[in-house]
């Protein structure tokens, strides 16, 4: 197996801190079938499971993963933690292959996913993400990550008032999800789904477990509010990340029922300026390296320290997901 240092594009922090970490498989991998890469899984988990914490994320090429079920049994082999779909708040429509490996968005070919941490808009969030490349795009379709990390970094030099009522106040979300799936919209999963309620009163139920406020419309859509969630974090080796879902709101909430605007405030009520958020937004611009998808990669994200988006497309772009406790 060789671990390359040069991928296009790739970014170097300081000396070994590339980001992503790149392995390009040797030929008696890319030649064989699953098992070949499950084994040579089995002898590199430790290794890539600290490489993961440490850059953020990795991107496997050429392992021979032909099919969901392949990306199936490669995710077993790391022996993590299942986080479903189903029991998710994620807003985002998806439709599940296997009990671990879903599609990653349903939204439309035009619309941009903006960066962001995995429901990070949630009380409850994964800790790592896998994707998978079934077919790249024809153009497009490129999955920019960004080092939440260097980008708290870059805040704390040119907004750090911004940045000193995040960590004072922390950030609220506000949107409404539809009665039903609306797969025009990245956020359009519906209520039922999101909160696993058949009924209104199941959802009420489950979002008063969550410390949710909510109203419902007279389209029967819910709005709803999450508690006040932290808008930067600090993990188990010191660094504090910008681990929220600011940008993708304020950029991406968008559509017949939502406003990107009005989704975000402080923990206390109060509004997130446009300012800010434009020097967040350019800065995580710059840091942002984009996945050259090639059909049949495999990346490998930390949600703690990474977030990620989706690039417009063209053609037909299949990229599976899965998560992890």
């Amino acid at each position: 197996m060789n671990e390359q240092n040069k991928l296009q594009g790739q970014q170097e922090y300081e000396q070994g801190d590339v980001f992503p970490v790149f392995y390009l498989a040797e030929q008696k991998i890319a030649g064989g079938d699953i098992e070949q890469a499950c084994i040579w899984v089995d002898a590199n988990r430790e290794k890539l499971s600290s490489q993961l914490t440490a850059h953020g994320a990795i991107l496997l090429r050429g392992f021979g993963i032909y099919s969901d079920q392949d990306f199936d049994q490669l995710i077993r082999r790391f022996a993590w933690p299942n986080f479903t779909y189903a029991d998710s708040l994620s807003n985002a429509v998806r439709r599940n292959r296997s009990e671990r490996v879903f599609t990653a968005n349903e939204a439309p070919a035009d619309v941009s996913i903006f960066l962001h941490h995995e429901m990070a808009q949630t009380p409850v969030y994964p800790s790592r993400l896998l994707f998978y490349c079934e077919q790249a795009a024809d153009t497009g379709g490129a999955t920019p990550i960004c080092r939440s990390d260097m980008l708290l970094e870059g805040l704390r030099r040119q907004a750090p008032e911004f940045v000193a009522q995040c960590v004072a106040k922390g950030v609220r979300y506000s949107q409404t999800m539809p009665l039903h799936d609306d797969l025009g919209s990245g956020q359009g999963r519906s209520w039922s789904s999101t909160l696993s309620a058949p009924t209104q009163s199941d959802a009420e139920t489950k979002l008063t477990k969550l410390g949710y406020t909510w109203s419902w419309q007279k389209d029967q859509s819910l709005s709803v509010t999450t508690p006040v969630l932290p808008a930067v974090r600090e993990l188990a080796d010191g660094r504090s990340v910008f681990f929220n879902q600011l940008i993708a709101a304020f950029r991406g909430w968008k559509d017949a029922r939502n406003s990107g605007e009005k989704s975000i405030s402080f923990g206390d009520g109060t509004s997130i300026q446009h300012a800010d958020m434009a020097v967040a937004i350019k800065l995580a611009d710059e840091l942002s390296f984009d996945i050259p998808w090639q059909t049949g990669d495999v990346a490998l994200v930390d949600n703690f320290l990474v977030m990620h988006g989706r690039r417009p497309f063209t053609g037909t772009r299949k990229v599976l997901a899965s998560l992890v406790a």
